[in-house]
Order: structure tokens, then sequence, then C-alpha cells
């Protein structure tokens, strides 16, 4: 009988019907909607790393561009982010290199996926 409890008590929490399970859920939107607080403080100029301190690590990241490696623009990706408009966006995060190595912003923007 005590096998069966602890399968069902196993199953419940895998599946999300215990208070526990779904908090963590409630957690990761808490989350997102601090992210998209906090690109209100995005400024261009700003480093990888400072961007990286105020919205944490991105999503996705691409280089387009030609030329050497620090040619181009560096782009990194927020996904999911939740907006006042109950729709999932992408922040999107451009960044040049003035130098070798030394990648600022230069633009972002939202789109919708």
């Amino acid at each position: 009988m005590n096998s069966i409890a602890l399968r069902l008590v196993l199953l419940a929490l895998l599946v999300g019907w215990f208070p526990v399970a779904s908090a963590q859920g409630a957690k990761g939107a808490a989350s997102r909607g601090a992210a998209e607080r906090a690109a209100v403080e995005l400024k261009r100029g700003m480093t990888p790393d400072d961007v990286q301190k105020l919205l944490g690590k991105p999503w996705r990241t691409a280089l387009s561009g030609t030329g050497g490696p620090d040619t181009g623009t560096l782009r990194w990706t927020y996904t999911g982010l939740a907006t006042s408009a109950a729709a999932e966006q992408n922040l999107n995060i451009d960044f040049s290199a003035k130098a070798p190595g030394e990648w600022s912003v230069s633009g972002w923007g939202w789109s919708t996926y």
C-alpha cells in the first residue's frame, strides 16, 4: 500500500498538482516581467556585461556581417517576455564593435513571435 501512495505522490509532483510545482511556474512569469521592466534601463553604449547584469543571459545569440569576427552586428535575443498586451515577445539587442573585442549596444527592439 505504501508503494502505491508513494507512486501517486511522485506522479502528482511530476504533473504539477501540488502548489510546490505550480509555484515554480509563477516564479518564471515574475522573472519575465522583471526582465521586461529592466529593459527600460537599456542604453546605447552599454557593454555585453552591463546587459547581462541587467537582463541575464540571452536565449539566443547571432553574429552577422562580413569581415573578421569583431565586425558586423552581434545580436542577443531574449525570448518569451510577457508584455502588457499579454503577447509573448522577443527583445532583440544589437551590439556593434568600435574596436576588436569592444562590443557596445547600438540598438534594440521588440518583436512578436
